[in-house]
């Protein structure tokens, strides 16, 4: 490298801080590459690495540095100020109206995901998931959708930590295998793995770069949504996710 093409160095405080976070958003997950990145020398970057992930900016996984659970609550705060609440709420109607079933909407909040809107049922026996709800992401049609378009060393570590809620929770490479499918398909499904008895199929609300905004999803008893009937959900709830999508890409 010549030393015109090198990375010239932050000047300011905000400026080295926002020069780390998007080295690691961009791949760097040591010290070392994070100074090469920003051009900061290795002892100042590991002074600020370090006070960064103190202060839950960053986190330290056996990957190496990933942006921290700070990063991800103040993402959801100001999910929470953009109109997909709103927009997607008559969505979630029109979907429980066609599936018969209850609908939610989750945002990721840290290693959770948050029931942001919800549409119960009519249906005597049915499910429901409160707003507010805090779900974990190893579990569920949902949780699986999220870690399928969270960073590669988040996931990873999630993966590993994940533990069975039921009989039917997948863990360690059968939850990985399960991960890289829902990716592939735009959609997942569960049958028992969260709680048992409910059944899910969630799809991924996605922005023009094709980042993860929320998830959509229909929960119903498994007497009604297994494995074997879930496929006939698919097409709804893959519909509600790109409709709310072509409304905030109006919005913005």
């Amino acid at each position: 490298m010549n030393i015109s093409d090198a990375p010239q160095p932050p000047a300011r405080g905000l400026d080295r801080i926002d020069a780390i976070l998007t080295s690691v958003e961009d791949g760097a997950r040591t010290t070392t590459s994070i100074a090469e990145r920003t051009g900061l020398h290795r002892a100042t970057a590991h002074r600020l690495v370090k006070d960064l992930a103190q202060r839950g900016y960053l986190a330290h996984t056996p990957s190496g540095y990933v942006l921290g659970p700070r990063i991800l609550r103040l993402a959801t705060t100001a999910m929470r100020e953009l109109p997909l609440r709103s927009i997607a709420e008559p969505v979630l109607q029109r979907l429980s109206e066609t599936t018969g079933e209850s609908t939610q909407l989750y945002v990721l909040s840290g290693d959770r995901r948050i029931c942001v809107a919800a549409v119960q049922s009519d249906s005597e026996l049915r499910t429901i998931v409160e707003v507010g709800s805090s779900l974990p992401l190893t579990a569920g049609s949902s949780g699986k959708v999220f870690l399928a378009y969270l960073p590669d060393a988040v996931t990873t570590s999630l993966v590993a930590g994940a533990r069975p809620l039921t009989d039917r929770t997948p863990t360690g490479e059968k939850l990985e295998e399960q991960v890289i499918l829902s990716r592939k398909r735009g959609w997942a499904m569960s049958s028992g793995e969260r709680e048992p008895g409910v059944g899910s199929v969630s799809a991924p609300i996605l922005d023009r770069l094709g980042a993860l905004l929320g998830v959509i999803s229909v929960s119903a008893p498994v007497s009604r949504l297994s494995r074997g009937s879930a496929k006939r959900y698919v097409p709804a709830v893959t519909s509600a996710a790109k409709e709310i999508e072509r409304m905030l890409g109006a919005a913005g």
